[in-house]
């Protein structure tokens, strides 16, 4: 084992010396030898001085031989040329490194893998991709375009790029171990890119590609990383013309899990670790994802990393079935009381209002669970499924409706403190209410996938709803909703304060004895649906805890048992109407019975 440390080490500094700009005189082993003779055969330059005239400090060079790379650099010191740099080599830097490759080759080869943990030197696998990539720059691409190494575990390709060139890609298809199918990688320059480069000037792009290097690039754990990121593709390396800042990469993921989210990254050869900051993620699909990259001189690598926020636990998954079949239950009940009590409650208009609102936001909520059913099942189609669009978009709705009903309790509860005199017909109230419950929310649902929909960010690769990492589309849900919670919690501040003062007539009393009503009500179901959104922003945050994302799961599944108890229930009036009813239809039965039972009847039946 220490010999294939040695054996690493080895390498990394031989090509190190070799591929350098600048090697000092005493390089060269045989340096006696070729001093022997001037310009003759076997030597590695042509002549010991320049033919030039010899002024003080001037710099001259020189050709070497033919069949050698390279020249000889002399500097004039006290009238005679002496020589400085000499770079005169048998190889050409293409040579060398397809002798380079090969070794890269073995030593990436799957079955080398395991020995990596065992090298102490932990830095190792940078070093290696770092002299990689210092490789890859001195490189010259003689042809229109190159396959320069193409071998297992290592590939590299190169074409000529200038200012007037198309979009142009490298494509990689590299198998990850000799289990898998290959892992597909692209590298696309932005014609933006090319059209910064000089006119005239042709320049060469080089992309190197890595099926493997990733399992064994360590990367010392951050305050804030309790465990190691796993690499999910390729890692694929660039180098650009320095006037190219910007870079395209398309990643096949080599976990295709439904749950696996990615997060596209650059690798920081300087501090030697993966920097989440240099790349953004454009598309994630179940299969695939897309990021736009800065390219610099210490990021010249990139890839993609199984991202900590995926949360795969079964317990959320039972949490999150028993509690929808609770809450459908209960909202089913919840409109089934509101059906049998409804002309027993609705004697005013603010209260007939309140009911009204209590039945739209029921049935809101009960459609937007069973639209989230129906999304749950379709999640393996991914987002270009243009179903799972229409699920997230009548989700979205439906969600948004619940939270502006509520909204308009609220203002419900202002119109009944400010309005005293002068009361609204029925049917002009019912217009705001369905304006405000259900055209808002259609407004802002229409508008979201209108603007997100075309760059296919609207949902999110893994669940159909609105999407968060490309486009933050959830922003369109969760600001009106938190807005609405905020002014809903005012308001029930406002009513805190007026019910202190006097109340005016008799019918004002009964008012306000409803607005109280409803205020408790809002009270207690504002709070409840605010803390349940307000988990749901906490989770999207990385690195969240599992007892988080629980939490959001037992609140966001019981949403309809809390309108059930808190909306229904526990209004004494709603009470007190059901045991009405229950005594009506007791009275209506012992009626009927004692009916059946009176003489008349008797006689009718003897008589039979």
């Amino acid at each position: 084992m220490k010999s294939q440390a040695t054996m690493i080490c080895c390498v990394l500094f031989f090509l190190a010396t070799e591929c350098s700009h600048h090697r000092p005189k005493n390089h060269i082993k045989d340096r006696a030898k070729l001093q022997n003779f001037e310009g003759k055969p076997g030597t590695g330059r042509i002549q010991e001085k320049c033919h030039e005239p010899c002024l003080s400090s001037t710099n001259c060079s020189q050709p070497c031989a033919k069949h050698f790379r390279g020249e000889i650099g002399f500097i004039c010191h006290q009238k005679k040329w002496q020589k400085l740099t000499e770079t005169c080599t048998s190889l050409s830097v293409e040579t060398l490194f397809k002798s380079y490759s090969e070794v890269a080759n073995h030593i990436l080869d799957t079955a080398a893998i395991s020995n990596w943990p065992f090298i102490p030197d932990k830095n190792a696998s940078s070093n290696l991709l770092q002299s990689v990539n210092s490789f890859a720059s001195q490189l010259h691409i003689h042809n229109e375009s190159e396959d320069i190494v193409d071998e297992l575990f290592i590939q590299m390709k190169g074409f000529h790029i200038n200012h007037n060139t198309t979009k142009r890609s490298f494509n990689f298809s590299m198998s990850v171990d000799n289990t898998t199918e290959s892992i597909l990688g692209m590298i696309e320059i932005p014609r933006q890119e090319l059209q910064k480069l000089p006119p005239g000037d042709t320049f060469r792009a080089i992309s190197i590609a890595f099926p493997t290097l990733g399992a064994i690039l360590k990367e010392p754990h951050l305050p804030n990383e309790s465990v190691s990121r796993p690499i999910n593709g390729l890692v694929l390396s660039v180098i650009l013309p320095e006037t190219m800042k910007e870079i395209l990469f398309t990643f096949e993921k080599v976990n295709k899990s439904r749950s696996t989210r990615a997060q596209c990254v650059g690798w920081h050869s300087q501090k030697r670790m993966w920097d989440k900051n240099q790349c953004k993620k454009m598309v994630d699909t179940m299969d695939k994802v897309k990021c736009h990259c800065n390219y610099t001189n210490v990021m010249m690598s990139f890839s993609i990393l199984m991202s900590p926020k995926s949360v795969s636990d079964k317990a959320l998954d039972y949490i999150t079935g028993i509690g929808l079949s609770l809450s459908i239950l209960s909202l089913v009940l919840c409109l089934i009381i509101e059906a049998t009590v409804w002309s027993r409650v609705v004697m005013t208009e603010i209260s007939y209002m309140h009911h009204v609102c209590i039945v739209n936001i029921a049935v809101s909520l009960l459609i937007a669970n069973v639209w989230f059913i129906i999304g749950s099942n379709f999640t393996i189609k991914s987002q270009e499924d243009n179903w799972c669009v229409t699920v997230t978009f009548f989700s979205h709705f439906f969600y948004l409706s619940l939270f502006f009903w509520m909204l308009f309790k609220a203002l419900l509860i202002i119109y009944g403190i400010l309005v005293i005199f002068r009361r609204m017909m029925k049917s002009h109230m019912m217009v705001i209410g369905f304006a405000i419950g259900y055209g808002c929310p259609l407004v802002i649902a229409v508008t979201t996938v209108a603007i997100t929909e075309p760059q296919k960010g609207y949902v999110r690769c893994d669940a159909c709803w609105l999407n968060w990492d490309n486009t933050k589309a959830l922003f369109a849900f969760v600001i009106p909703a938190l807005v609405i919670v905020a002014v809903n919690l005012l308001v029930v501040l406002v009513v805190a304060i007026n019910t202190q003062r006097p109340s005016i007539g008799s019918s004002k009393s009964q008012d306000m004895a409803i607005i109280m009503r409803i205020s408790k009500n809002v009270a207690i179901l504002t709070p409840l649906l605010g803390l349940t959104w307000g988990f749901g922003i906490v989770i999207l945050i990385e690195e969240t805890s599992l007892i988080f994302h629980i939490i959001f799961a037992v609140l966001n599944a019981f949403q309809g048992f809390f309108i059930l108890l808190f909306g229904t229930i526990m209004d004494h009036k709603i009470r007190d109407a059901l045991r009405m009813r229950m005594s009506s239809l007791k009275g209506k039965s012992r009626a009927a019975e004692n009916a059946s039972l009176s003489p008349t009847n008797g006689s009718k039946l003897m008589n039979r």
